[in-house]
């Protein structure tokens, strides 16, 4: 059963490579994507976190979502994912077809995501399959992070910072114009923020977009700042909503 069972992924691999040279180069998908919010707002057990969101993305556009621990802005990247609903307000995407908000998006939040036992290589396979519009390899994408040697590791063998690595390499395996990234350079070092940093460059330069809750510079040139300041309205009664991760 090994043998058979290595023999079947070598192939697979092999099919995910053609793919990801078959997709690379291309346009991402909507790639003159357009993201409106307007007058959004947030409340989570029982308290108004934040009201009156407004912003605008065109394609090729950042925000740099910035404010204290607890203002919301993980709060807001869980609503755009359709994982927590919206107290008041509307978010609008045009030029997607059919497509919905979340089919758009890649979500990299506070926890990495990433099952244990798989190898780095398993873990990007699974998202590859799983969103469809593959880009690169997983191997490929490995590559760009500085950990092709981690292709085939355990990703309970890695380092924080590798596995944040691993994380973001989720980003390139399949084409989605909007990152949402939580803290992305958390356990990173300096020369990996510099890749990251890079590589949102490159994407925006495709038409993507990125909006990145932060406490620190990203390297996001001209990009927009979204401060979120403590909601003072009441709210009504609780939602009981699980964290977005």
């Amino acid at each position: 059963m090994g043998a058979r069972l290595s023999c079947s992924v070598r192939d697979r691999n092999r099919a995910w490579r053609r793919a990801g040279r078959a997709y690379r180069g291309r346009p991402i998908l909507g790639g003159c994507v357009r993201l409106d919010v307007d007058n959004l707002a947030c409340r989570r057990s029982g308290r108004r976190i934040f009201s009156g969101l407004t912003f605008s993305l065109a394609p090729g556009g950042a925000l740099a979502v910035t404010g204290r621990n607890g203002a919301g802005k993980s709060s807001l990247l869980a609503i755009l994912t359709g994982r927590l609903r919206p107290d008041a307000g509307r978010i609008t995407v045009a030029d997607v077809g059919e497509a919905t908000l979340p089919e758009c998006l890649h979500a990299v939040g506070h926890r990495d995501g990433l099952k244990s036992a798989l190898t780095a290589g398993e873990n990007l396979a699974f998202a590859r399959s799983l969103l469809g519009a593959p880009r690169l390899s997983p191997r490929e994408a490995l590559d760009r992070l500085g950990l092709s040697h981690a292709h085939d590791l355990p990703v309970a063998y890695l380092s924080a910072g590798q596995r944040r690595r691993v994380a973001l390499a989720r980003l390139l395996v399949c084409a989605r114009p909007l990152w949402l990234l939580d803290e992305p350079t958390a356990a990173l070092d300096t020369a990996s923020q510099e890749v990251l940093a890079a590589l949102m460059a490159e994407h925006r330069a495709g038409g993507g977009l990125v909006i990145a809750a932060t406490h620190q510079a990203l390297g996001l040139a001209d990009a927009m700042e979204l401060r979120i300041t403590p909601a003072t309205a009441p709210a009504p009664a609780p939602d009981d909503l699980e964290d977005w991760t």
